[in-house]
């Protein structure tokens, strides 16, 4: 049995925190095993001293839907407390905010991708901290995908957004606890930072192996299913290709009324996509694109997780649809995540290189050999920061 951060807060509560002014970043999802809340934990073990939340993308309870929904500030109707959204007209805090702490929790459900945006909250939240004179504390959670493979290829600077602040891969193997010790190192942030790590995690493990309940951390992640596909197809965020929001599978469905099944399961035939099932479908979306529309298009069925190889998933469909539907198919236009001249796409991949290399036809096993000496780089640089077997 693994005891996340929070359990092992909760079994040896720090001497320091005693007297000091606490803050909480967390949302719906930032409970124990039992489904206590976080905030609760942390009210129980030092009374009176949680004195503000602060909430990540889609708001305190995970009810906003899409990119650019913003979440205003409120009162958490539990507590009373104020909660103060880092996803409202700034995503980095505004200095004024940490007047109120001393030290900063960061209790949060990550799932192991790049351009899952709330590591990139903690890392301005890691900003301000140093700026201020604050202390950080990341309860560490496991990472639903495991803490060994790594795929795909690094951000670059020049692509730098809210989807991607450092030059990780699209799938990192790093929990939220190793992630905010790499960046505050790596970009210098130097923040007064300390991890409550687990106890009983292994990297090897996946989310279903930690016997730990999953509790959806944003509305269209409803299961670890979900997160496991997620690296692959969240790149259809950048398209006019349906990802499944509207329907009960999202991220696990893709699809277009374009899309000829027969067609794009000749073109896939070529690369080997190992550990999955493309079951060809059709399914309605009640909301975002195609809505009220039939799409055809697939269900991507994991059935190795060991194997399975999401991001090379997701681009050799990728390839796919922008080869054989050159007329239908289509990027989507600005603005994304607050980035209002540069193209979705590119930013979600890290580099216009990927997308470019992709419509020039370049085989996409090719492309994952081009990328092995700078994730092997990437490697090295991340085991100084592993605190788990």
């Amino acid at each position: 049995m693994i005891r996340i951060g929070v359990e092992q807060l909760a079994l040896s509560p720090p001497a320091g925190f005693r007297g000091r002014r606490l803050a909480l970043l967390c949302n719906q999802a930032s409970t124990d095993r039992s489904f206590r809340h976080s905030r609760d934990l942390v009210m129980q073990l030092f009374p009176g001293q949680l004195t503000c939340l602060f909430s990540p993308q889609h708001g305190f309870f995970s009810e906003k839907q899409d990119n650019m929904i913003e979440s205003d500030h409120t009162r958490d109707p539990a507590t009373g407390l104020p909660v103060f959204s880092l996803y409202a007209e700034q995503r980095r805090p505004d200095p004024a905010l940490f007047e109120s702490f001393d030290i900063l929790l960061v209790d949060l459900v990550d799932v192991g991708t790049r351009v899952y945006t709330f590591a990139w909250t903690m890392v301005y939240c890691l900003q301000v901290a140093a700026e201020t004179g604050r202390k950080v504390v990341v309860l560490d959670r496991p990472n639903p995908l495991g803490g060994n493979s790594l795929e795909g290829n690094l951000l670059k600077d020049e692509w730098s957004s809210f989807v991607g602040l450092y030059g990780l891969p699209m799938r990192h193997g790093l929990t939220l606890g190793e992630l905010a010790l790499l960046c505050n190192r790596e970009l210098k942030i130097g923040a007064d930072l300390e991890v409550i790590r687990m106890e009983g995690w292994h990297r090897r493990m996946f989310f279903p192996e930690t016997g730990f309940p999953w509790v959806f951390p944003s509305p269209n992640m409803p299961s670890p299913t979900t997160a496991l596909v997620y690296p692959g197809q969240v790149i259809w965020e950048g398209t006019n290709v349906s990802e499944g929001r509207g329907t009960t599978l999202p991220f696990e469905l893709v699809g277009a009324p374009f899309i000829r099944h027969g067609e794009v399961r000749d073109f896939l035939a070529r690369t080997g996509l190992p550990g999955c099932v493309m079951r060809p479908l059709v399914f309605e979306p009640t909301s975002g694109k195609w809505a009220g529309r039939p799409c055809r298009g697939f269900q991507i069925h994991v059935t190795d997780r060991t194997i399975f190889r999401p991001y090379r998933t997701g681009l050799a469909l990728l390839q796919a649809l922008l080869t054989l539907y050159p007329e239908e198919f289509a990027y989507k236009d600005p603005p994304y995540e607050y980035e209002f001249e540069r193209l979705p796409l590119d930013l979600i991949l890290g580099d216009r290189q990927v997308r470019l290399a992709l419509e020039e036809g370049t085989d996409i096993l090719e492309l994952e050999r081009s990328w092995r000496q700078e994730l092997a780089g990437f490697e090295d640089l991340r085991r100084s920061v592993l605190l788990y077997a």
